[in-house]
């Protein structure tokens, strides 16, 4: 059986972040004392006794608000309560009792879905527990007291938590979606492409630069498979790295490239690549994942019969070491070709997990050589004995010399443009490590 989900709710600035944080024992979620830092929801794995689940934090619900952000935020959390199979409802025991918490309980009756009652800021049980009591009049049921900045209580919230779990849910299962970080620039449009392929509002849209600030994963089944797509906060440079808030993202972008199988670059058809660009692709690269460039907003772009071409001439010289990954041309907002992205990144997970046999490659070796002789140097020549695959995620290559120093870069890059040739890998950088042998007398 799936794990179960877990979602935490209430009104702002409850300390629904500070609490999903010490449940999954890592700073996933924004924490500031601003009200409504976090945006989105939040998905974390966490565990607990023989038990494994996923916890969702959501952004806070303000029942009355016309303000367009909260109430994207209000209609976010809806759907975490919709998703959830335990909701978890906290109010803060500092604050008492309010109004607005009255009306999420209403909300959270209506779900029919499970509840536990969680109060949190208690840090001195002895003086605050009168304080707790209050929250009886929810009519929520018994209220546990906890302290997420204090990590008290936390063990009895749990053991509450799951006593609600269908019979056998969350058993240890892996994994093996493959999983598909969206990465970019602010405002390029990442939140309406996963919106776009999960055909579900799942991500907040809004025309503010930078209005996902955390890393969402989003689960989605197309055509009988599923994938996981990780949307991350846009990637500002440094000099407008002004808020703590925007340096969380850029830190949280980069772990999500890392849990990623393949990375999808948007970038903004209407501005061309950039610098930025650049960068963002450079973190992919160097990690050795599958890389498709995704030129979004192409139905807002002037074309000619040219447009194309000189579209992908500029992102092939700006980004010549991605000269491997796929360029896509889309439409986030209209859907235009969007479905294709799931083809090509069918295609890039095959290539970056596909393994060649020693004795074709060797074959292609020997047949490059042939036809380009290696490097010398004060007359000795580059020897090349035998190469073979150790790894993949990204393919790796070990290529065994009888001269390390002999073995130039551009000659490792011509081998592997001639194993290109051979065996394609599409989308995916590939990684070649040389070893020196001694020759035998």
């Amino acid at each position: 059986m799936g794990k179960p989900i877990v979602a935490i709710v209430g009104r702002p600035n409850v300390g629904k972040s500070t609490l999903f944080n010490a449940l999954a024992g890592s700073r996933i979620s924004i924490v500031q004392d601003t009200p409504g830092v976090t945006r989105d929801r939040i998905y974390a794995d966490v565990s607990w006794l023989n038990y494994n689940f996923t916890m969702i934090d959501t952004g806070g619900i303000e029942p009355d608000s016309g303000d367009v952000i909260l109430s994207q935020m209000r209609e976010q959390a809806q759907i975490a309560i919709d998703t959830a199979d335990v909701i978890v409802f906290l109010v803060d025991v500092r604050q008492g009792m309010q109004d607005a918490d009255a009306k999420v309980a209403d909300m959270l009756r209506r779900s029919k879905k499970p509840v536990v009652l969680a109060v949190n800021k208690v840090d001195n049980f002895e003086k605050l527990m009168l304080d707790v009591y209050e929250f009886y009049n929810l009519g929520m049921g018994e209220p546990v007291p906890v302290s997420g900045a204090g990590m008290l209580g936390i063990g009895e919230l749990l053991d509450e938590v799951v006593k609600h779990f269908p019979e056998g849910a969350g058993e240890d299962e892996e994994d093996t979606r493959p999983k598909i970080a969206v990465v970019g620039k602010p405002n390029v449009g990442k939140s309406s492409l996963v919106n776009r392929l999960t055909g579900d509002v799942r991500v907040i849209v809004s025309d503010i630069a930078g209005t996902t600030r955390d890393a969402i994963d989003t689960p989605v089944k197309y055509h009988g498979r599923e994938y996981v797509f990780i949307d991350t906060a846009g990637l500002r440079r440094k000099s407008k790295v002004r808020e703590e808030i925007e340096r969380y993202s850029i830190i949280r972008a980069v772990t999500a490239v890392e849990r990623a199988d393949v990375v999808l670059l948007l970038i903004d058809g209407t501005e061309g690549v950039t610098e930025q660009d650049a960068k963002i692709a450079g973190i992919a690269h160097e990690r050795g994942k599958g890389i498709i460039i995704v030129v979004n907003k192409w139905d807002a772009v002037e074309k000619d019969d040219k447009t194309i071409y000189r579209m992908t001439e500029r992102i092939r010289q700006v980004l010549s070491f991605l000269s491997y990954a796929e360029i896509l041309f889309i439409s986030a907002k209209t859907g235009q070709r969007a479905t294709n992205v799931y083809d090509v990144i069918d295609m890039v997970i095959e290539n970056n997990a596909m393994r060649v046999a020693t004795g074709v490659l060797n074959e292609i070796v020997a047949e490059a050589v042939a036809m380009q002789q290696p490097p010398t140097d004060k007359g000795k020549r580059l020897k090349i004995y035998y190469v073979t695959q150790v790894s993949v995620k990204p393919p790796t290559f070990v290529i065994f010399v009888n001269d390390k120093e002999l073995a130039h870069f551009s000659y490792v890059r011509y081998l592997e443009n001639r194993i290109r040739d051979a065996f394609g890998f599409r989308g995916t950088s590939l990684k070649f490590i040389v070893r020196e042998r001694k020759e035998e007398k």
